[in-house]
């Protein structure tokens, strides 16, 4: 094992045979426009995708596909791989360019990330193994991957519907009750929910809570985010 990337390699839970590879997907396009890691890091983004859609797809096996892509677009996006690239200490090993250097370019979030991927792709073509590049994926995202995937999956409707409004800096949901039915110790709601994008939705249930959150859902399937 070379003593350059002992720690690295350590970190990685992976040894690579051509150190070469290794290197080149730690060698960002400001030291050479020819040789660096954006042709690793084009096909780590794709194994990576593939290994999160298969991950979440046997986890939540009632999820639908939409929520599906929103949940793997949560777990790969820049941020989520900066903070493992962070953790891996990454930025110890990156060879930058001068402007890069002096302008600590070993701490921005796309270079980290961008690095992560890269690292991927060389890993599956040193070992030409999806699933040494599965085990090493799951080991890096670790705890993480169950918690931001069991956090997004288990919002309720209405938490989800508020979420997307609020992203996009609309008026939140105003539900009415808009009819009772039935005896007191059997009753159905019928409730309405407004928003300002499409026409009011109906919908009932055996509380005004669960009215609620169905009409919430109808809303959602609506609006093409369920």
């Amino acid at each position: 094992m070379t003593s350059t990337y002992q720690r690295l390699y350590r970190a990685l839970s992976y040894v690579f045979k051509d150190e070469n590879l290794l290197k080149l997907a730690l060698t960002h396009r400001s030291v050479s426009g020819n040789h660096n890691n954006e042709r690793l890091e084009f096909l780590g983004d794709s194994i990576l995708g593939m290994i999160i859609a298969e991950y979440l797809y046997q986890q939540f096996p009632k999820e639908k596909e939409g929520r599906l892509t929103r949940l793997r677009a949560n777990l790969v996006k820049q941020d989520s791989l900066a903070q493992i690239a962070r953790h891996l200490k990454l930025g110890d090993y990156l060879h930058l360019g001068a402007g890069e250097l002096k302008s600590g370019g070993f701490r921005r979030e796309s270079i980290l990330a961008d690095t992560l991927e890269a690292i991927l792709g060389a890993i599956y073509l040193d070992s030409s193994s999806i699933n040494v590049c599965r085990d090493c994926v799951l080991l890096w995202y670790g705890q993480r991957l169950q918690e931001v995937a069991q956090e997004a999956v288990l919002k309720d409707p209405k938490s989800r519907l508020q979420e997307y409004l609020q992203g996009r800096h609309l008026s939140l949901p105003v539900y009415t009750v808009s009819a009772i039915l039935g005896e007191d110790h059997n009753q159905t709601f019928q409730v309405q929910c407004v928003i300002d994008t499409i026409a009011p939705v109906q919908a009932i249930g055996n509380s005004r809570r669960h009215a609620e959150q169905a009409a919430a859902t109808q809303v959602l399937k609506q609006l093409g985010i369920e």
